[in-house]
């Protein structure tokens, strides 16, 4: 089983940036994890600007996985992850208060994240969802929470997924309408969706934004579920979500000027 120091991995690091004509500023790695059942290598680096050192513009964090023959190489801060788990303690008291029990073993496994070990659910019940930016993920989540999903959209918004079309204005495509979804879940009690919040409870309706709920990363989303992209959309409501993504951790900025790229030439 491979194992690596954070030592070895700097040394690594600054050799493949100088190979590469690339300045070698100092910089910190706190922690790494390898993941043998995945093969996927763990950097927990101590601050974003080592964390951009490491990742040097996909450049060498690519060499990096090619010399270290790993799977996947990700890349963390300290912040990241106590982010993440003053997030998780919020999120538990909010299930143990409003009878979500099913969540607890994945909010239970997430405070180990990295790397990221799921207890099989089944049998959770239902909920609505509602699709988003991340359509493919919001579905994957509610079956891996053991829920049987409802799935409802935007009408034209995923054209090649099968859902129950409602006429609403595009923006909620990003930016879902919480009144309209509690309304429209009363009898399923349970709404996944992409809120702007992490969960709250709405006229006895659970609103849940699975993402900002587990505090997952959309680099994380990509890897588990592949990508998704409505077909209609405003641009200027694109935008919007990307800096909201971004700004709370949730996005890598880099993914977040692709992603705007790509709206722009639509």
């Amino acid at each position: 089983m491979p194992r690596f120091t954070p030592e070895e991995i700097i040394e690594l690091i600054v050799e493949i940036r100088r190979e590469h004509g690339l300045p070698t500023p100092p910089f910190e790695i706190d922690e790494v994890r390898y993941d043998p059942e995945g093969d996927k290598l763990f950097i927990i680096a101590h601050d974003r600007t080592d964390k951009s050192v490491v990742i040097g513009s996909s450049l060498v964090i690519g060499k990096l996985k090619e010399r270290l023959g790993v799977k996947l190489v990700s890349v963390y801060t300290t912040l990241d992850i106590l982010l993440k788990r003053m997030r998780l303690e919020e999120s538990k008291r909010f299930a143990e208060e409003h009878g979500l029990d099913f969540l607890l073993p994945i909010i239970e496994a997430e405070f180990s994240f990295p790397p990221r070990k799921w207890p099989p659910l089944r049998g959770s019940g239902k909920a609505l969802v509602f699709l988003g930016f991340n359509a493919h993920a919001l579905i994957g989540l509610a079956k891996n929470f053991g829920l049987q999903p409802i799935v409802y959209g935007v009408r034209y918004s995923f054209p090649r997924m099968e859902f129950i079309p409602v006429d609403r204005p595009w923006r909620e495509i990003l930016f879902p309408d919480p009144h309209f979804l509690a309304e429209l879940g009363k009898d399923v009690g349970l709404v996944l969706a992409e809120f702007t919040f992490p969960a709250k409870a709405e006229r006895d309706v659970i609103l849940l934004n699975p993402i900002r709920f587990l505090r997952i990363n959309y680099f994380e989303l990509k890897y588990m579920f592949g990508e998704s992209r409505p077909a209609v959309f405003d641009r200027e409501d694109l935008v919007d979500y990307v800096v909201s993504m971004v700004s709370e951790g949730l996005m890598e900025a880099t993914d977040g000027a692709r992603i705007i790229r790509w709206g722009w030439r639509r």
